[in-house]
């Protein structure tokens, strides 16, 4: 295999040990996983047996969200730890609307960029990034971002995989600001993370196990956060109605009977702010 140059050069896919952006493909039903994917991913939803609806719920929030850009007239998207570009994921939603529609999917796993760009490969308008979502000047210098996206003009950030495993003291809502500053207005950061204000006793042990069994399982540090934190990343910004909400109850599908008070559906927040003109 040729390395190319949206990552880096002579980097292979790991096949031999779990990962977790396969394991989220596994959870959302898609096809780019292995057998030793799908063990960690079970052993892992035997701790919180929604965590698979907890992903296709976070997809869910993540097209609505697409979706609502794309009628806003955005025509240039960044998916920031976007894991694989696979399950109806933003590049698909993005073109049924607008199929001039740019969209740079960005991850630091070499072996989601190398998958990634495998399903990418007949997508003109569709590239993935090796960068560090949480340095955002590695994102800004790719090659793949000059290539695509115009920054003097409005972006889509999506922010539904990064923040989660940014820690307090690498100052996740200081990240937000970075990637803010640098977007012309006009643009919208569209942000969904864990939370667990809301559920019972159970559900909150449920989690805390799940947290446990990703470190465990690939190594991956999950942060659960409350409303107040969430809410304070998006300050500079406009926020789009319904404003910080539960991600299933932000603009949900009409004639959607959406029960939010199934434990899946109260485990993450969902927002997204404007940069004013």
């Amino acid at each position: 295999m040729t390395a190319s140059a949206n990552r880096l050069d002579g980097a292979v896919a790991d096949v031999e040990n779990a990962n977790i952006a396969r394991i989220y493909d596994y959870y959302l039903g898609g096809l780019y996983n292995f057998a030793i994917d799908r063990q960690k991913a079970e052993r892992i939803k035997l701790t919180l047996p929604s965590v698979d609806l907890l992903a296709r719920g976070n997809r869910d929030w993540l097209r609505r969200s697409v979706r609502y850009l794309v009628a806003q007239g955005v025509e240039q998207f960044i998916d920031i730890a976007a894991g694989l570009p696979t399950a109806n994921n933003t590049h698909e939603v993005a073109h049924a609307l607008n199929p001039r529609a740019r969209v740079i999917y960005v991850d630091n796993d070499p072996s989601a960029v190398i998958h990634g760009e495998e399903i990418l490969a007949k997508e003109p308008l569709a590239a993935m990034a090796e960068a560090d979502g949480r340095h955002p000047e590695q994102v800004w210098a790719h090659p793949a971002i000059r290539d695509l996206i115009d920054l003097s003009q409005p972006v889509g950030i999506i922010l539904g995989g990064l923040l989660v495993f940014v820690p307090d003291e690498d100052d996740p809502k200081g990240l937000v600001a970075a990637y803010r500053e640098a977007l012309a207005p006009g643009s919208y950061l569209a942000i969904s993370h864990l939370t667990a204000d809301t559920v019972d006793a159970e559900t909150r042990a449920q989690v805390d196990r799940m947290v446990a069994a990703y470190q465990a399982g690939v190594g991956a540090t999950l942060h659960v956060r409350d409303k107040a934190t969430f809410a304070s990343w998006f300050e500079g910004m406009e926020l789009i109605d319904p404003g910080v909400t539960l991600m299933a109850d932000w603009r949900p599908d009409p004639g959607l009977d959406v029960d939010v008070q199934t434990p899946s559906r109260q485990l993450g927040y969902g927002a997204m702010g404007r940069i004013a003109s």
